[in-house]
């Protein structure tokens, strides 16, 4: 055995598979996208089977590419996509509906009720988390409510639910293995995130059969044995964690106050707490960021939901840019003088606002505003919205205080522009790492010191490699009026309803 580690790094716009060798050098990789469906406003949906088949072909892909058999990769570390859920018939891996996807607002109305009925607080206790369409219980729910025989089917014990990294394992090892991590099910709602287990009184308030979920694993773990005639030979899958907290162990954010936010689709910032399970006042997330050896990890989230989607916006809705590589030379040529200001909230604004119903606005067109000024909008808009996360997390985690040093990854940290501005509203330096493909490392570290060739916490932390740190230019009287169009513009967008 040579000790390759394969990562399968299931995203929301593609599926990737990236091979490591012993040294945790990329040596192969695998990628493909997927189609989104958009069946109502709001509602966005993919078809399980098609990630099902992107996967396969990316690890083949990649498999080829390192010039690796199946039998020389010592484990897998699977990284996926959180919230977005899947139904499958239990006899034959059959999804009963398409993957309901963690931008998805089509359950706003069942939180509405929760809310109205005064159980938010009791989800918050239990699970970290806040009665919001973003989270999986309800888009289960809903799928047992709406699609015809669901839940007798359920109740019966037919069928089967999970995140997509359940599925995966499900279709991986042919069916024997039905399980998911701490990470993934601290997602779910349905989740006590104390206590370490499915919470029996949310899932008798959302009405959902605990037969269907899956057994609940550490990070590093035994996952069963892919299925010898998908590769050529059986692997086993030692390692899962959702996306973000694959991040921060890819960041080798270990110790308490470390923070990392990841810029693709969306944007997730997660500050390290240690053992502390720190309940937020400023509608932040509380989550579980790892758990190993049956100790957990905690963490404080912030979610954007639209960081990159919005140089997609630019790209295929405005046709504004052709690549997106384009956005940060464009941003450097808008005029300084011109404030606009761009709330991304195409699906809603997440933390700290968490208004399902907000929906996207521009603030401060002039007759001079042009291309550029929209791509300067665009990018401004992340670094803002991260500024808001910030903020919000050094009001309750106090210790950190101003000594913060984000550590970034992700499609959109290549832009220097971006990086600089977002240095400038953090007033905070932003590191940027030598390995960006810090999702897919932390899945394979899971899965490499589990399998016993890749090392464990302290020699991996040790070898993170700085590419450039960002220091903040910006003067604070710019940085301040800013700021301050920033939270205006906002405002005014949660105050009006448009849509």
């Amino acid at each position: 055995m040579d000790g390759f580690i394969l990562a399968i790094d299931q995203g929301t716009t593609s599926s990737r598979a990236i091979l490591f060798d012993r040294k945790r050098q990329v040596v192969g990789v695998g990628q493909k996208e997927f189609a989104q469906h958009y069946p109502a406003s709001g509602w966005v949906e993919h078809d399980p089977e098609e990630i099902w088949e992107t996967v396969v072909a990316t690890v083949r892909e990649a498999l080829g590419k390192g010039n690796c058999r199946a039998g020389d990769v010592a484990a897998i570390g699977i990284t996926n996509q959180r919230e977005t859920v899947v139904i499958w018939d239990k006899a034959t891996g059959k999804p009963i509906h398409n993957a309901i996807v963690w931008q998805d607002r089509r359950t706003a109305q069942i939180c509405a009720k929760l809310k109205k009925k005064g159980l938010e607080p009791k989800f918050t206790r239990k699970t970290g988390l806040l009665l919001d369409p973003y989270f999986s219980g309800t888009k289960i729910a809903w799928m047992l409510d709406k699609v015809k025989g669901a839940r007798k089917r359920a109740e019966k014990g037919e069928l089967l639910a999970g995140t997509i990294d359940s599925f995966l394992i499900w279709r991986l090892t042919g069916g024997k293995v039905h399980a998911t991590d701490a990470t993934n099910a601290s997602r779910t709602l349905v989740y006590n995130i104390e206590r370490n287990e499915w919470d029996s009184e949310l899932l008798r308030i959302l009405e959902i059969p605990s037969s269907l979920l899956p057994e609940v694993k550490d990070c590093a773990d035994d996952y069963g044995v892919t299925d010898e005639g998908l590769f050529g030979a059986a692997i086993p899958i030692l390692g899962v964690a959702g996306d973000q907290q694959a991040a921060t162990i890819g960041q080798a954010c270990f110790q308490p106050g470390m923070m990392k936010s990841t810029y693709g689709t969306g944007c997730f910032a997660l500050l390290n707490t240690g053992g502390d399970l720190v309940r937020s006042k400023n509608r932040l997330l509380t989550t579980i960021a790892y758990r190993l050896g049956g100790r957990t990890t905690y963490a404080l989230e912030g979610s954007i939901f639209i960081a990159g989607a919005a140089v997609q916006w630019l790209r295929d809705g405005l046709k504004i840019v052709s690549r997106a590589d384009e956005t940060g030379p464009l941003a450097r040529q808008a005029d300084p003088a011109q404030s606009v200001y761009l709330v991304p909230a195409f699906v809603g604004l997440g933390a700290p606002h968490w208004d399902a119903e907000a929906r996207g606005a521009i603030y401060g067109l002039t007759r001079n505003t042009g291309p550029a000024e929209f791509a300067m909008a665009a990018l401004e808009s992340v670094a803002y919205q991260t500024r808001d996360l910030l903020d919000a997390m050094h009001k309750d985690w106090k210790s950190n205080g101003a000594d913060t040093v984000l550590r970034v990854d992700g499609g959109m940290v290549a832009s220097d522009w971006t990086m600089q501005r977002l240095a400038d509203m953090l007033d905070a330096p932003v590191d940027r790492p030598t390995i960006l493909e810090t999702t897919a490392l932390g899945a394979a570290w899971l899965a490499g010191s589990k399998a016993g060739v890749w090392p464990g916490m302290e020699e991996f932390a040790s070898s993170w490699a700085l590419d450039r740190r960002f220091e903040p230019e910006m003067d604070d009287a710019t940085r301040t009026a800013k700021l301050r169009g920033w939270r205006d513009a906002v405002r005014r967008t949660l105050g009006s309803r448009l849509n």
